[in-house]
């Protein structure tokens, strides 16, 4: 059989909208969760008083969560349709967990935006939206969730349809390239078959649109690149790191190294989903045992590359970035946290060069005094210790990034030239 093209998918939205409920549901209706799963999960929900999680509970299997009731980390699972094989990078909507969602929509082919339809567009719909656009994912499905709780009206559905519709059009999403589908994850209206409830909607089911989605071309000749996402020692293997291959390829044999460790080791092994696997491709999560490499001579954030094209670690690096919300102005000095591929490093803001108009690309102003929320700036940022990054044109998955200060996103931005630090 040929394999299916295979798309990285994340869900956003705001916290009670219903998207742990939608992957739940999802996995349910395609049989990748058994009806007696789905009992237990229900009589476990019904003994908490939480009876319409089970679906959520697919997903948020940690205890932790459960008891809190909100997804923490990215659940990473995958299902396949008639043409499409898919990872959900299950993004959070709660916001203490935005950092796991912006690593998450940085690796992410396409987006499902869950709207709940009686509440329509909240603040981390913007946040959400906004962020995807920014990190580069320009395929999205807007499911216009919990219909049942709306009446299954289409008076309810069209007017939040119509905020959601501006909100994206405001952030530079075509809106009529984007599908618009009122489901309940709930009931399982219009995921995987036609609801009479909503007879009045005449496009097509959930599925049937994520089937219409197109997987990106693999980047297989350009160098590997690969952000270690975790180190294991494992007994009697050795080290194991894990992350996913963004380009190039991984396989038995290669000599490595991992910047900004500025490790070389060897890879002995390569495994997915716990099979050993002949090599990996852009798009692969795996864990490869590496030889001459101990667990504590690298880590997270560090990113693996050929020992002939080691990945570039920046002395300074410029990028356009875009404020989404800060309290009060971004001036040089400013020093948050930079969330780029699964590094989080604080980085300085040492010159800004330029605001620009987003919406037509034009110089606003030249070397402005500050930024504020709604800002569109081309800046020069110093990291404050060894990072890797690559400009975006280059290697995309490692030229966007999030800013995070003070338990919030205030920026997110794509970075356009790197200065090497010379090693």
């Amino acid at each position: 059989m040929a394999e299916k093209p295979h798309i990285n998918m994340v869900f956003i939205g705001h916290v009670d909208h219903g998207k742990s409920t939608l992957v739940g549901r999802l996995l349910y209706e395609l049989g990748e969760v058994s009806e007696q799963k789905m009992k237990n999960l229900k009589t476990e929900a019904e003994k908490i008083g939480k009876g319409s999680f089970e679906f959520a509970w697919v997903m948020d299997s940690l205890k932790e969560e459960r008891e809190r009731g909100v997804t923490i980390d990215i659940a990473h699972k995958k299902f396949e349709t008639q043409k499409n094989y898919f990872t959900i990078i299950d993004a959070p909507g709660h916001k203490d967990f935005v950092k796991n969602m912006i690593t998450g929509t940085s690796q992410a082919d396409a987006a499902v935006l869950v709207v709940s339809t009686p509440d329509g567009v909240q603040p981390q719909t913007k946040e959400h939206a906004f962020l995807a656009k920014t990190l580069g994912v320009s395929q999205l499905v807007v499911a216009m969730n919990k219909m049942d709780a709306a009446g299954y009206d289409e008076a309810k559905f069209k007017k939040s349809q119509e905020e959601v519709s501006n909100l994206l059009k405001s952030i530079g999403y075509k809106v009529d390239e984007v599908p618009f589908i009122p489901v309940s994850a709930f009931e399982g209206d219009n995921i995987k078959e036609k609801s009479d409830k909503l007879s009045w909607y005449k496009g097509d089911t959930f599925l049937a649109e994520l089937d219409k989605l197109t997987a990106p071309e693999k980047p297989v000749d350009k160098p590997l690149r690969l952000p270690v996402q975790d180190v294991f020692s494992i007994t009697g293997v050795g080290t194991v790191p894990v992350g996913r291959v963004e380009t190039g390829i991984m396989k038995p044999g290669q000599k490595i190294i991992f910047m900004p460790s500025n490790v070389v080791g060897e890879v002995k092994t390569v495994e997915m989903h716990h099979e050993v696997i002949p090599q990996a491709e852009p798009g692969d999560n795996v864990g490869f045992n590496v030889r001459g490499v101990g667990k504590n001579d690298i880590r997270r954030g560090d990113v693996v590359g050929p020992v002939d094209n080691p990945p570039t670690v920046a002395e300074e690096f410029t990028a356009q970035i875009v404020v989404l919300q800060h309290p009060s102005a971004i001036a040089v000095g400013y020093t948050p946290v930079f969330h780029v591929h699964t590094a989080q490093i604080a980085c300085t803001f040492t010159e800004l060069i330029k605001k620009i108009d987003p919406k037509t690309g034009s110089v606003k102003e030249e070397k402005p005094e500050f930024l504020k929320t709604g800002d569109v700036a081309v800046v020069k940022i110093k990291p404050t210790k060894p990072l890797v990054v690559e400009a975006a044109k280059d290697f995309p998955q490692l030229g966007r990034f999030a800013i995070r200060d003070m338990g919030q996103t205030v920026s997110a931005g794509m970075i356009m030239e790197v200065t090497p630090k010379k090693m």
